[in-house]
């Protein structure tokens, strides 16, 4: 259902992966005029990655919200921002390949998002996750992509459902307060709930994002080698 038409529409989305692949969902969140949660949905995906969950998420929101009016997005994932607001238009003029030649991951659903973006007034704003004084938005995104993924079932405010709970792994200290303390450290997180060590590197190389990095710049393990911590998990 289209969100009726506002001026304004301030907005959270949030992806979830148990396991990374494993159990997935997608959650996003509509903000009243106060920015508390007012309209929602989430939705189970299978088996499925973080990147694909937190892509998901994004174009349901879209998908879900007038194209007339200005719509702030605010995310706590690195891949999918950057996917869209940095990445895209290069991959675009590559014939969605990379940098490297290699075929842009996900492709289907960057296509999408992008097609989504066509013509529209949209501005994405990073979020840290998890932390004791956070988004509240990003916060209930959060929960309910983690539910959504956990028992693989749709929910959301049209079907009556209940305020998702705090999602198992956050700490007890933060769950009081409706906010969590940070999940992720050191910088632009794997996207899994999980930290990752990063070092220096010694030799400049490449990231999986096509992108290079420096000798003595901060890298992460990812999937197929070493690169930027903020695509630790990107297949881009």
């Amino acid at each position: 259902m289209i969100v009726p038409m506002r001026e304004r529409v301030v907005a959270a989305c949030d992806g979830a992966s148990k396991g990374n692949p494993g159990p997935a969902g997608w959650a996003w969140v509509v903000a009243d005029d106060a920015e508390s949660p007012a309209r929602w949905e989430a939705g189970p995906l299978g088996r499925a990655t973080n990147n694909v969950a937190e892509l998901t998420a994004l174009e349901r929101l879209l998908a879900s919200t007038d194209p007339g009016v200005p719509l702030e997005v605010r995310m706590d994932s690195q891949y999918a921002m950057k996917a869209v607001t940095t990445w895209l238009p290069g991959w675009k003029r590559n014939g969605w390949k990379t940098s490297a030649g290699k075929p842009v991951a996900n492709q289907e659903l960057v296509v999408r998002i992008d097609e989504l973006l066509d013509g529209r007034s949209v501005e994405f704003r990073y979020v840290p996750a998890h932390q004791v004084d956070g988004d509240p938005l990003n916060d209930f995104a959060d929960r309910a992509a983690s539910q959504a993924a956990s028992v693989q079932r749709a929910a959301g405010s049209e079907q009556g459902s209940p305020e998702p709970p705090p999602s198992p792994d956050t700490p007890k200290q933060a769950r009081s307060g409706g906010a969590r303390s940070p999940r992720r450290s050191g910088g632009p997180a794997s996207g899994n709930g999980s930290s990752a060590r990063t070092i220096k590197a010694k030799f400049p190389g490449r990231c999986v994002c096509g992108r290079g990095y420096a000798a003595g710049e901060q890298i992460a393990k990812n999937a197929q080698g070493w690169g930027h911590p903020e695509c630790r998990t990107a297949e881009a």
